[in-house]
């Protein structure tokens, strides 16, 4: 249960959602869940990133419309949204790049790392970008067609990158813009530890037909070492998994996505997805969590670790979740105009 100290900790903080065919990105009260503000942003805003040095929110904007393999053509650009204001401060262009996907920050050298789909006469890659001028630095290339979700360490000197139907992960060198990669039956979300010698995999690959235990046995996360990419374990889960989330407490917070034979959408056929948890210490699950969301998508969670969001794209809803008790305490209906629905999110702490 949220105690009033928490509640007044998190006093003026906001969670921002991104809704895919709204195309919005929305503001919450992260207290009361009270909706803010409503930004609308060109099509179709996938991923949210916000750097506190610069105090912006980075999102991308992926598709023309549509999703992943079902597009009316890949997108070029980032939205640049002042999370205070409440509005778009600038579009970055970065074409002939495009299909930007997942977003990291070094927040200390001052670079937002852009995953970038592939062309015919070239691999996906990783586009650097300087956070105070808003510039591209240049590109280094992951070695797949679909570069997907994507971390850094907190050094700021190793990457990772989820490559979908390519059987690896790719290990990327920010350093000295070289990659190198590591095997698994294709990947979705990804986490890394702390101390940065931890990577957090979801594997294999969602296809929206086949996403339960029986069909892939080793469905679940698997854990490598960053130093030399062995797989030293496999947290296993009964449905295919694509969000990934590492909370404060060292949680790991992996979204099930759950299939059914009772309702359809564009996107496949969903039941409401589930939450698993696995300590990191121990790598055992410790906690399981009905949600009311189908499709979940995106995780992330409070600075303080004590709560949990969880965005399903088919629903279009964020269920927010107590990360202590294991109950979900609230669910956000996020507006759309079709599908998909409810994607990126980024918890905002108040300014000061």
């Amino acid at each position: 249960m949220i105690s009033n100290s928490d509640r007044d900790d998190r006093a003026g903080d906001v969670l921002a959602v991104v809704s895919q065919s709204g195309p919005t990105v929305t503001f919450f009260d992260a207290v009361s869940d009270t909706m803010l503000a409503e930004v609308e942003v060109p099509p179709e805003p996938h991923e949210l990133c916000f750097d506190p040095t610069q105090r912006l929110l980075w999102c991308t904007n992926t598709y023309v419309s549509g999703y992943y393999h079902a597009n009316a053509g890949r997108g070029t650009q980032l939205t640049v949204i002042d999370p205070d204001a409440r509005r778009v401060v600038d579009v970055v262009d970065l074409a002939p790049e495009h299909g930007p996907h997942g977003l990291a920050l070094d927040p200390v050298r001052g670079r937002l790392y852009v995953s970038v789909e592939g062309s015919p006469d070239r691999p996906g890659g990783v586009v650097v970008i300087d956070t105070s001028t808003r510039k591209a630095l240049g590109r280094i290339d992951t070695g797949a067609p679909g570069p997907h979700w994507f971390v850094i360490d907190s050094a700021g000197e190793k990457g990772y990158a989820s490559n979908k139907e390519a059987p690896f992960v790719s290990f990327v060198d920010l350093q000295a813009g070289t990659f190198s990669t590591v095997e698994v039956p294709g990947s979705e979300g990804l986490a890394v530890s702390a101390d940065g010698s931890e990577l957090y995999v979801a594997a294999p690959y969602g296809s929206f037909t086949s996403c339960t235990a029986e069909s892939s046995p080793l469905t679940g996360i698997r854990v490598i070492d960053t130093t030399n990419g062995s797989v030293l374990d496999v947290l296993s889960t009964e449905n295919i998994v694509f969000p990934v989330c590492l909370t404060s407490a060292s949680i790991l917070l992996v979204g099930e996505l759950r299939m059914s034979a009772d309702e359809s959408s564009a996107l496949g056929r969903h039941a409401r997805g589930r939450l698993s948890a696995f300590s990191t210490a121990t790598r055992q699950r410790v906690a399981r969590v009905e949600l009311t969301g189908k499709f979940p998508l995106t995780i992330t969670a409070s600075p303080d670790g004590h709560l949990g969001y969880v965005a399903a794209v088919t629903s279009s809803t964020v269920d927010i979740v107590d990360l202590q008790t294991w109950e979900v305490l609230n669910s956000l209906t996020i507006a759309k105009r079709g599908e998909p629905g409810a994607h990126g999110l980024a918890y905002i702490p108040r300014l000061g």
